[in-house]
């Protein structure tokens, strides 16, 4: 069976926790890091080195980094559904992952470090407020990309809407005074009509 090992508020073991939900996979999820430690022991450490979450162990196989994993588990559970046979598709899926590595990552991380994980007297409100004009910016590209599409690749959900959708939850919850968006709030509305999303992504901000 499936183990996906981390905790569930962290916005990459969501990705794998979706993942399994939307194809109906049977899994077994531990939680490991953060509040729960664990995850700087000897025995994880042989797992996955870099001492982060999530792992998987998929009877046996054991593998480390959420986007890879979502492509893993995509292209073995998943082909033709959330790993598209369509060439195109697929390339498509996989430029917008690691556009939310190199684009979406570092402007959410002062955001949600700052508004989530800081006390309010800490802050650095001029770091938080960098990140939201920089996330207006790069939201706004996937906004564009969006127009005629329902999700990233196309018509149906694939695994480059994984990555994205759990920063996605935290870019509406956090930032209020943003511009409004149409495409991007119309796929954010589709995602959220999903069971597998709302039990996975749309959980309180920690």
């Amino acid at each position: 069976m499936l183990k996906i090992i981390g905790r569930r508020t962290s916005g990459n073991v969501m990705k794998p926790l979706w993942l399994a939900d939307e194809l109906g996979l049977e899994y077994e999820q531990e939680d490991v890091g953060g509040a729960f430690g664990g995850n700087d022991q000897p025995e994880y450490l042989a797992m996955n080195p870099m001492g982060l979450v999530p792992t998987i162990n998929d009877d046996g196989f054991i593998m480390w980094e959420s986007n890879a994993i979502t492509r893993y588990l995509a292209a073995k559970y998943g082909k033709g559904k959330l790993y598209p046979d369509d060439p195109h598709a697929r390339a498509t899926a996989d430029t917008w992952m690691d556009w939310k590595l190199n684009a979406i990552n570092p402007v959410m991380r002062p955001i949600f470090w700052g508004l989530v994980r800081t006390k309010p007297e800490d802050r650095n409100m001029d770091e938080i407020s960098a990140g939201i004009q920089q996330g207006i910016k790069f939201w706004g590209m996937l906004d564009t990309h969006l127009k005629g599409r329902n999700y990233i690749a196309g018509d149906e959900l694939t695994m480059g809407d994984i990555p994205v959708g759990p920063q996605a939850f935290r870019w509406f919850e956090l930032v209020e005074d943003r511009p409004f968006m149409p495409n991007l709030e119309a796929w954010y509305q589709r995602l959220t009509e999903r069971p597998a999303y709302r039990k996975n992504c749309m959980n309180p901000l920690e």
